[in-house]
Parts: C-alpha cells; structure tokens; sequence
C-alpha cells in the first residue's frame, strides 16, 4: 500500500527540515513524499531542495494559504493513504 505524505510551508527555514526528514527516516518502503511551499523568500526552498532527491514532488508556488497548498497536494498524490505532516511538526523516528 501506498501512502502519500503532504508537508505544506510558507516561510518555515527553521522548522522545514525536522519535518522533512522525519519522513525520510521512516523506514515503511512506499512513501509518496509531497512538499507543497508557497514562494517562500526565507530560505525554506534552500533546505527543501537539499533533500530534492528524495521527495518524490516539490511545488513552489504562491497560493491562498495552507489549506490550498494542502489541496495541491491532494491533486497530485498517487497513494492509497493521504496523510498531512504540517511544516512545524514532524514523525517520531522509534529506534530499537
């Protein structure tokens, strides 16, 4: 099964990047994984494109707010699941 997972951000430098890769660490094999940003000019695409090669969608581009960046990425997921993770939050990572 696949699932989507969908982190909208605008302006979020400073949080962006616990979000993103409390994602990539998950270790369940078939995650979509979509960041929609809204033309952020604080660097929050900086870090974004950091991990470009391992987000499966990135979108940039200004919008009305979080819940139609929410919707774009809803439009563009493929998965079976579609979850939210919002930019301040992240995925606990359990290690064993």
């Amino acid at each position: 099964m696949k699932v989507s997972i969908i982190t909208s951000c605008y302006n979020r430098e400073t949080t962006i990047r616990s979000a993103i890769e409390s994602v990539l660490g998950q270790d369940y094999a078939d995650i979509e994984y979509i960041v929609v940003d809204g033309a952020s000019d604080d660097g929050s695409m900086d870090v974004i494109n950091e991990y470009s090669d391992r987000i499966s969608t990135i979108i940039s581009e200004p919008d009305h707010g979080m819940y139609e960046a929410i919707n774009k990425g809803i439009r563009v997921a493929t998965g079976d699941v579609i979850g939210l993770l919002h930019s301040d939050d992240f995925f606990m990572i359990l290690m064993w």
